[in-house]
């Protein structure tokens, strides 16, 4: 079984006729709990792979030997408390107990259940998501689901509200939700709409690389950036999208003259990003646009121009990782 999908949007919808939830930066998760299974879920991935042993910290049911089917995402934190893709990611792809057993004390993660499929032999996925949501509620009662790494996450009435809660917050966005929709398997809904956010600000550049097969005196594909910190340039990512043509030929003719040897970043950039890199002088400011914010690296990155306005002294910041 693969998960019911939800259908971007650009603005969240307002009314009764809607409920609203953060959306969350994390790996989405279907958790079933059974008889043959005892005190222990099989969790299916998005693609309906099992991924059980990815999670053993996770892997409890909260009503042992209880038929119950669940849907959620699975989160973890990075190192400004914010879930984050990517914390997750040496974890995600683990088959290996003991090394899932490992990775777990390292970096723990959370399951947020957000939806009730199935309890002890009824399915519930042709009920309203109102009336899913009060199961799960009531099912969670006060102390939430009991097993260890399993929350339920609250639900908002006010989309506004929560849109720029979330926005001030660096979280990545909303899910609206119809409080009548049914839940369809292996659908994307117009019945759950997404909001992912957007954030925009000015980062220094550092390096850049050619267009990929054009060798080392190729055009201009992408830039590396960074943000001052109290340490130095802190390498924030690499941006390719929202250059190419003219805004290629005159980031070339700017980065041209500011060529030096060595990265001027203080952290060390990841060989993938490293590997045919011209190093520059930190002193040229763009802006770029991102998904979500606080976060070590730039998500889904995208050029959006030059600020010669700025000069990287008006970023200083203190040790901040990419807060909008």
């Amino acid at each position: 079984m693969r998960p019911m999908l939800a259908t971007p949007t650009t603005e969240v919808p307002s009314g009764e006729r809607w409920s609203h939830e953060v959306k969350w930066d994390g790996v989405r998760v279907l958790a079933r709990g059974g008889a043959d299974l005892g005190d222990a879920v099989r969790m299916t991935s998005r693609n309906d792979n099992e991924v059980t042993v990815a999670w053993p910290d996770l892997s409890t049911s909260p009503l042992p030997g209880r038929d119950l089917l669940v849907d959620g995402e699975v989160i973890a934190l990075n190192e400004r408390g914010l879930p984050d893709f990517r914390t997750l990611q040496e974890r995600m792809h683990v088959r290996r107990a003991a090394t899932a057993a490992a990775l777990a004390d390292r970096v723990p993660a959370t399951y947020m259940v957000f939806d009730l499929l199935a309890l002890d032999g009824e399915d519930l996925t042709g009920l309203a998501w109102a009336e899913r949501r009060a199961r799960l509620e009531d099912l969670a009662g006060p102390d939430g689901l009991g097993a260890t790494g399993w929350q339920v996450p609250a639900a908002y009435d006010d989309g506004a509200m929560l849109l720029e809660a979330t926005r001030t917050q660096g979280l990545e966005g909303v899910v609206s939700k119809r409080r009548d929709s049914r839940y369809a398997f292996e659908r994307r809904s117009p019945h759950w709409l997404k909001l992912a956010h957007r954030h925009r600000r000015s980062y220094v550049v550092g390096g850049w690389r050619p267009q990929e097969g054009s060798g080392a005196d190729g055009p201009l594909a992408a830039v590396l950036v960074g943000e001052p910190t109290s340490d130095g340039l802190a390498y924030r990512g690499r941006v390719g999208s929202g250059i190419g043509g003219r805004r290629s030929a005159e980031l070339a003719a700017m980065v041209a003259p500011l060529a030096r040897a060595a990265s001027p970043f203080h952290d060390e950039v990841p060989r993938v990003d490293a590997r045919g890199t011209h190093w520059v002088e930190p002193v040229l400011v763009v802006d770029v646009d991102t998904h979500g914010a606080g976060y070590a690296r730039l998500r889904q990155p995208s050029f959006r121009g030059v600020r010669p306005d700025l000069d990287p002294d008006d970023l200083a910041t203190d040790d901040l990782t990419g807060q909008s």
